[in-house]
């Protein structure tokens, strides 16, 4: 990828359109997400045909990707229309309280310029185009897009028809730009300009780019997506009752799109001597290699995977370790543990193998559940499938205390973009409590400001006492509806 100029004559550009989308209307960011959606599905052949060439994974993938893209783009479009999400809040003047209450008027506002860094796994809907910039762009900040060097040419061709598309609807030059390669991206996090950072990617990668965000002499905010190990419980109950269709599942789930998904389920926890393991392995020997992202995912799913099998006490029950970069894909792997060699060597085992890797840990009684799920790091998601005759209870509060997505059916991967989706974890899952997936992923990119004693005039119009946009708010403690 070129650039026509420096980053700071982009970053030129990003704070001159920050000042411009601070004056901007609803209404008007609104068109403009319902443009850029447009857009992306008027060049959808185009696209899709790139990102295949780039990224390997199937046509009809990147369809439903680029759909779930533009879709996206839209539900912001409804989402800032309904307006809760400003959190309008007035408290008027009232002297009997202690101490006395002024007249407060509280509302939430964008930050400034944002920068995005594309993840390699979904190059539609967590790249150029994908929630970090849509919910930061539906929230009135300008994006700069730091491009994945997995997807070049598509990072190029994205941005283009969506900034093209963006200006002509209205929005300000300088709304959205890109910086590529580690030097600006790293120039990036630091550049005063920024005010915030979205990030999908690795534990280390992310970490450098937090521990950079918050050593600024202005620190900003961080809101990285990391890693995740997913924790499946399954009860004997439940073995019992469909084993064989879990164990079907479980392999649909884990080798789906050779494991490359950030909600991949990779470590399931499953009743000794209950043969659930043998029928995971005996289903996946029927997936056939696929071909993993980029050579260096590759390389880095080979290792992972042989530092895991050759932890004491881990069965490999996959014929043969993979070879991913040998064979141009990856084959599944299917490792086994008891309960106490996983307790024994938590940092050893429970790791994250980006890839078409589960490690499937046979605990004895529900004690060893429980102390195995308390060694579990946070993840995004965390999944029991029991019968209702379980007494889950303590389960299920340890899964909500390493998860931020807790799923009682089905398999975790697939993350619907909607209101009360929540798409965080508590470290290394997340750096942050915000979710970057689903309607309040925008609130990443606001911050609040009261105002005290302003005269109407002054006022937002979002405050304005007789409330001339009919936005929702609450007023001296009541909620108003629109």
């Amino acid at each position: 990828m070129t650039h026509r100029d420096t980053l700071d004559a982009r970053l030129a550009r990003s704070l001159a359109a920050a000042a411009a989308m601070r004056r901007s209307t609803i209404a008007e960011r609104a068109a403009w997400l319902e443009a850029g959606a447009d857009a992306l599905d008027a060049h959808a052949d185009e696209l899709v045909a790139l990102a295949g060439e780039e990224s390997h994974l199937p046509a009809g993938r990147l369809t439903g990707e680029l759909a779930r893209t533009t879709n996206q783009l839209r539900l912001f479009a409804v989402v800032i229309r309904e307006g809760s999400w400003l959190e309008l809040t007035i408290d008027h003047d009232d002297a009997t309280t202690v101490p006395p209450t002024p007249d407060l008027r509280r509302m939430l506002v964008p930050l400034g310029p944002v920068a995005v860094f594309a993840a390699s796994n979904f190059p539609f809907a967590f790249s150029v185009a994908g929630g970090d910039t849509a919910s930061a762009l539906a929230a009135g900040n300008p994006v700069v897009v730091k491009v994945h060097p997995g997807h070049p040419r598509l990072s190029d061709r994205v941005a283009t028809v969506l900034r093209d598309a963006l200006v002509a609807a209205g929005a300000p030059e300088g709304v959205l730009e890109t910086a590529a390669g580690r030097e600006e991206g790293t120039a990036l996090v630091q550049h005063p300009a920024i005010t915030a950072v979205g990030f999908t990617g690795s534990i280390p990668g992310g970490r450098a780019l937090f521990d950079l965000a918050v050593s600024r002499p202005d620190p900003i905010p961080f809101y990285g997506e990391l890693g995740s190990l997913n924790p499946v419980v399954i009860t004997p109950a439940a073995i019992a009752a469909r084993g064989s269709s879990l164990a079907e599942g479980l392999v649909g789930s884990f080798t789906l799109g050779a494991g490359q998904f950030c909600t991949k389920p990779g470590v399931v926890l499953v009743p000794a001597g209950s043969g659930f393991a043998e029928k995971v392995a005996s289903g996946a020997e029927a997936v056939a290699a696929q071909p993993m992202l980029m050579p260096r995912i590759a390389e880095g799913f080979e290792t992972i995977a042989a530092q895991l099998a050759a932890v004491e006490g881990v069965r490999t029950l996959s014929p043969s370790l993979p070879s991913a970069v040998e064979q141009g894909g990856a084959t599944p792997l299917v490792l086994a543990a008891p309960a106490r060699s996983v307790l024994a060597a938590p940092d050893a085992l429970l790791e994250e193998c980006f890839g078409p890797a589960v490690l499937l840990v046979e605990y004895a009684d529900e004690a060893e559940l429980h102390a195995v799920l308390r060694a579990l790091p946070g993840g995004l998601t965390a999944t029991l499938h029991a019968e209702e005759s379980d007494d889950a209870a303590t389960t299920i509060a340890l899964l909500e205390a390493v998860a931020g997505r807790v799923l009682f059916a089905g398999w975790p991967t697939g993350v619907a973009v909607s209101w009360a989706q929540h798409h965080g974890g508590p470290w290394p899952a997340t750096t942050s409590l915000f979710t970057s997936v689903g309607a309040t992923a925008l609130r990443r990119w606001l911050r609040p400001v009261a105002y005290q004693q302003a005269p109407e005039s002054r006022l937002p119009l979002e405050l304005r006492e007789a409330n001339p946009l009919g936005l929702p708010r609450r007023v001296d403690g009541v909620p108003r509806p629109a």
